[in-house]
């Protein structure tokens, strides 16, 4: 099993998600919980992708972190 960092951003109307590690896999929703759920199903549905084609599944290696700044 291997955890991948999903990043989830404010949209127009909703709210979109990506993974830095699997440039093309995205997902958007409603609600930021329904987009996370969404975007568990389209990692899993990348990853099988890409074994199917015999391509290589990248490591998880992005990270995060918060900052503070005053202003």
């Amino acid at each position: 099993m291997q955890r991948f960092l999903i990043v989830v951003e404010r949209a127009n109307h909703n709210f979109s998600a990506y993974s830095p590690d699997l440039p093309g896999c995205g997902a958007t929703g409603p609600t930021v919980e329904e987009t996370r759920v969404r975007m568990h199903e389209a990692i899993d549905l990348h990853i099988r992708g890409l074994k199917e084609d015999r391509l290589p599944v990248p490591e998880p290696s992005a990270t995060a972190a918060y900052v503070e700044v005053a202003w």
